[in-house]
């Protein structure tokens, strides 16, 4: 089913399908759809796509299987296939005894990097995608993109960090080999993309901003003295978010302006080894700190964020009293997600491609997504995304789109 250009490129042979009504329409057009068709199976890139909302509730009330696929966990070289979606709408357990028993027998995960490949090669298939929508927007006029920049501008001001990326790289390894050496106690950040739909559409913040000043107004009030705050820049932001200027701003606010540092560049995965702590809000590089034995809060909805693994404290107690997860069920958690929702591939080279789209195929006819143990028959962490205030449904969505990007020149300005 093409919605815009960019899946036409993509996909758009004869048993392609184009839709170029408006999104408001979209889901009685799925709906007659999928009875005419008598459709058995709906299967969508990234789960809280505003179009892919509406096919999830509309497979719903039909009886139709519904799943999404995205970026792996088990990074690199794995896919997550899920049953109707991620996070706050994901059917993984997250009560560790379930964990426990479903992990019993499983083998280890395969972690060999067998489909390698360059930014360039990710940059491209990006670039080609997004700015076919704005240069043959008039083949498809009614579609709204998920994107929260503007693609030109997006990529564009990716080249100046692009052309300062060895400098930036080689200061950020320095602050890092200081935070760790000087040997006072500090907790991590990494900060996600704010143009991130997961972000966006998974969590209780309509900035990154919003999120970094709660952390750092906790922090100012209940972290020891000694302490540090590292927030570590994601490494393909575009720079049109000022995040140095915004998080001075914050801790200076909060007195706490030589205890704030801001990285931008360097080796996460040694910082998180050092660190007495890590924060997120939904970003999977949860696990990689969970992995390192860090201590870990969550700010939003993530399926990782469970009792012996995650610290399940308030925030205020977190920096003081934070909880180290369990290696073991670490372990059996990982193990579980390889079995269920991860298939071993990747969207960049043929080979990665061909070898998730077998085994994901095979998965979804035999029904086998999720199993075996990783299948609850309500989202467990969905009444908490409600309490959260995330907008869980199409309708809800609706309300919130555009305020993120008021938020964002707010923050900006």
């Amino acid at each position: 089913m093409n919605l815009c250009a960019g899946d036409w490129l993509s996909w758009n042979d004869a048993r392609a399908t184009s839709y170029r009504g408006r999104l408001k329409d979209w889901k009685n057009w799925l709906r007659t759809y999928c009875k005419t068709h008598a459709v058995t199976d709906i299967v969508y890139y990234a789960d809280r796509v505003p179009y892919h909302v509406a096919a999830a509730e509309v497979g719903k009330e039909l009886g139709i299987d519904c799943s999404a696929y995205e970026f792996g966990y088990l990074r690199p070289d794995w896919i997550t296939l899920e049953r109707v979606g991620m996070s706050a709408h994901s059917l993984f357990p997250d009560d560790p005894e379930v964990i426990r028993e479903a992990a019993n027998g499983l083998p280890q995960i395969d972690r060999r990097p067998l489909y390698k490949f360059g930014f360039w090669n990710e940059a491209v298939h990006e670039i080609t995608y997004n700015m076919s929508n704005v240069l043959f927007r008039l083949a498809y006029p009614h579609f709204v993109r998920d994107k929260l920049y503007h693609p030109l501008i997006d990529y564009l001001s990716n080249i100046p960090r692009l052309l300062l990326s060895r400098p930036r790289e080689k200061m950020a390894a320095h602050l890092i080999d200081d935070v760790i050496g000087v040997g006072l106690p500090y907790f991590v950040f990494p900060l996600q993309l704010q143009s991130d739909y997961q972000l966006r559409y998974n969590s209780p913040f309509d900035h990154i901003a919003e999120a970094a000043e709660e952390v750092i107004r906790s922090f100012a009030k209940n972290a020891p003295k000694e302490a540090r705050l590292v927030f570590k820049v994601h490494p393909l932001d575009n720079g049109i978010e000022p995040w140095r200027k915004i998080l001075k701003q914050l801790a200076r606010h909060y007195g706490v302006k030589k205890r704030v540092y801001v990285i931008d560049g360097g080796n996460l995965d040694k910082l998180l080894r050092h660190a007495t702590g890590a924060l997120t809000i939904n970003s999977t590089t949860g696990i990689h700190a969970l992995r390192a034995g860090c201590s870990t809060k969550v700010l939003g909805v993530a399926l990782y964020d469970i009792d012996g693994l995650t610290c399940q404290k308030p925030l205020d107690a977190f920096w003081r009293d934070g909880s180290k997860p369990k290696k073991d069920l670490v372990d059996d958690l990982e193990r579980l997600l390889g079995a269920t929702i991860q298939v071993k591939g990747c969207f960049y080279t043929p080979e990665g491609r061909h070898a998730a789209a077998k085994a994901m195929a095979r998965r979804l006819a035999d029904g086998t997504v999720n199993l075996p143990g990783a299948l609850m028959e309500k989202p467990p962490r969905l009444e908490k995304a409600r309490k959260l205030g995330i907008a869980t449904t199409f309708d809800e969505q609706k309300e919130r789109r555009g305020k993120t990007e008021l938020w964002t020149r707010a923050w900006r300005g």
